[in-house]
């Protein structure tokens, strides 16, 4: 599968534009806001907003950041905007935040615009990690979370447009609700064409769903292409049954993702966003998030969902 995930991550063409996924109402926000400085633009801060809170202004994070930019309130306190000009600062009004996310970007860009390496990569590893971080190790700092951050706010940002045709209309809304789920609990059966749900007993680490709304991989997956207007069957091996397999250098976004042993022994499935990445809900305890396609070893096929196909496995 090596020669799968290397064409995948290369091809020139795939991509979904990022605009998409950005909810209407917040929409001429970032595009404005995209504009703050030379160091940005609407795309890397729709990917950054995504990335943080998938657009959510309730957001708030275990450690204290709130809003859909996932300011911290002692950063807040100095970076904050009144954005729409109405006299206070809320960092859960996007008028306030998105403003603001896009201002705190232009300024840390400036604080580490003399650190060796790609400029972007490090202005976005001190949005995670902090500019002092970034200093004292000469770039991307070598924490697991923020190498993981930088990695998918970059390929996000610089996902190119894909096309208009109903295949790839149909991937673009599959992409765009799978992305409105990003942190939703990951439930063992849980999932369905309505949305999240209560799941079922058992994982086989006996892991039950029985009392978490949320999705497991598949149901992820089914509720995405419902949305889309494909119906896929329940489980991860059935879904790959009812999908096309996909010839390396072909893979777009949209497309499903499978590991497994064998065609006949399929354990997870996520969906493809571009330049190497899924969205996917990996196992108990973990939540909806982005994820390398090479997450996993066992990483057997990349297939296209078709209405009414079934094949053997």
């Amino acid at each position: 599968m090596a020669s799968l995930i290397q064409a995948a991550g290369n091809d020139p063409v795939v991509g979904t534009a990022l605009s998409l996924s950005v909810p209407a109402k917040y929409r001429s926000l970032v595009e404005e806001a995209g504009h703050t400085c030379s160091a940005i633009s609407p795309n890397l801060l729709a990917a950054l907003l995504t990335q943080e809170s998938g657009f959510n202004p309730d957001a708030a994070s275990p450690v204290g950041a709130r809003g859909i930019a996932q300011f911290m309130p002692s950063t807040w306190e100095n970076s904050g905007v009144d954005g729409n000009g109405d006299g206070k600062r809320d960092i859960s009004d996007p008028e306030d935040a998105i403003p603001s996310a896009a201002k705190y970007l232009c300024n840390i860009a400036d604080d580490v615009k003399d650190v060796p390496g790609d400029k972007q990569k490090n202005m976005l590893a001190a949005y995670n990690a902090g500019t002092s971080a970034v200093k004292k190790y000469g770039g991307v700092p070598p924490y697991k979370e923020t190498q993981n951050y930088v990695r998918s706010i970059s390929a996000l940002a610089n996902t190119p447009a894909g096309g208009k045709s109903a295949n790839t209309d149909q991937a673009a809304t599959a992409i765009s609700a799978a992305k409105e789920m990003i942190g939703k609990p990951y439930s063992w059966g849980g999932g369905a064409a309505s949305g999240p749900s209560t799941g079922t007993c058992c994982s086989p680490r006996g892991r039950s769903g029985k009392s978490t709304v949320g999705f497991d991989c598949s149901g992820l997956t089914l509720y995405a292409y419902a949305k889309a207007g494909i119906s896929l069957p329940r489980t991860a091996a059935q879904q790959y049954a009812a999908t096309e397999p996909v010839k390396p250098g072909d893979v777009r976004p949209g497309d499903l993702i499978f590991y497994g042993s064998s065609h006949s022994a399929i354990h997870h499935v996520g969906i493809y966003v571009g330049n190497g990445w899924m969205i996917d809900a990996p196992r108990p305890g973990s939540n909806v998030r982005y994820d390398p396609m090479d997450t996993m070893p066992d990483l057997i096929a990349v297939a296209r969902p078709v209405a009414s196909n079934n094949k053997e496995i």
